[in-house]
């Protein structure tokens, strides 16, 4: 077939102009934006702070941008705190109470705090949001006796407390405690790819949850084994540190005290940051990994899995 140098042209312009589309495409998406908080510890030597330019990011392995960094000292920062206990934890966590009441008390005189149980595969919250800490003090009640279990998975209350979580205030920190084993009694085996685990994750991520576990065992016979113990640790310390928290434990056994965690939560809690970003993504929202470096000397957590959506051409 005989084609001549206009035709080829021609065509050859129109190879060209397809190969482009998936560029043109690419750059008609719009960045993706997300954002997270990041607590930084050890990093009140630096006069003023630590400034944005500090700051490295990757998202899923790409450099992104960061385009915010406040600080959340402000008292102006919004703040909300839900305390997650495990209703088929050992009656002994009541001896905690009185620990957890000056927990609560010593949050930031406008934070909101809420008392929730985990029951049967939900968050049942015994009381709204509230400022006044005293009222969310009285909520806490001793764990229901017989009944080991109670909680089903404690993954399973986490994901329905990021899903159905009692306020709607879109700029405020949500931040959980949560005291429970971590078994999840719908994956006896330990598998690090729990189906379960990972929805919590997930959810968390997309309601921006920074999930603190206190490890607390609960009343029947295979969880005070070392196999359950392990698993429930191991479980919480992927939900954690994918939200940013951490994850705390002593051992195989229930701790003499808990104020030590206590503590190290609140001074968390006082030393964050907000970070809003851009970086390269496609049409649709997604989960993706993060990785956070500071080029100054302090110690930070980041959670490693953010919620990222498409921004405005």
């Amino acid at each position: 077939m005989h084609i001549d140098k206009l035709q080829f042209a021609a065509l050859a312009a129109a190879g060209a102009l397809l190969a482009a589309c998936p560029a043109l495409a690419e750059d008609r998406n719009p960045d993706g934006q997300g954002q997270a908080v990041i607590t930084v510890l050890n990093g009140n030597e630096i006069p003023g702070g630590i400034p944005q330019d500090a700051v490295h990011l990757k998202v899923d392995g790409k450099d992104s941008t960061v385009t915010g960094w406040t600080s959340l000292r402000s008292p102006a920062s919004k703040i909300e705190v839900v305390i997650l206990l495990d209703d088929g934890a050992r009656e002994s966590l009541g001896l905690q109470f009185k620990d957890i009441a000056k927990f609560i008390q010593g949050l930031p005189p406008d934070a909101w705090v809420a008392v929730a149980y985990m029951m049967y595969g939900h968050a049942a919250l015994a009381g709204p949001l509230t400022t006044d800490h005293a009222a969310a003090v009285r909520e806490l009640h001793l764990p229901m006796r017989k009944m080991a279990g109670i909680n089903a998975s404690s993954y399973f209350c986490l994901s329905d407390l990021a899903k159905n979580w009692p306020s709607t205030e879109a700029h405020a920190r949500r931040e959980v405690v949560m005291v429970t084993d971590g078994v999840d009694y719908y994956e006896m085996h330990y598998d690090p790819q729990d189906p379960y685990v990972q929805k919590a994750i997930d959810d968390s991520a997309r309601a921006h949850l920074i999930v603190y576990a206190i490890y607390w065992s609960e009343q029947n016979r295979f969880d005070n084994t070392a196999y359950a113990s392990d698993s429930g640790q191991n479980l919480l310390a992927q939900v954690t540190q994918a939200t940013g928290g951490k994850s705390y434990w002593e051992g195989y056994g229930n701790p003499v005290t808990i104020v030590p965690y206590l503590d190290d939560i609140a001074r968390r809690i006082h030393n964050q940051y907000e970070l809003d970003f851009m970086t390269p993504i496609g049409a649709k929202p997604k989960m993706a990994n993060l990785r956070l470096k500071l080029n100054v000397r302090a110690k930070v957590d980041a959670p490693q899995q953010v919620y990222v959506h498409p921004g405005v051409e």
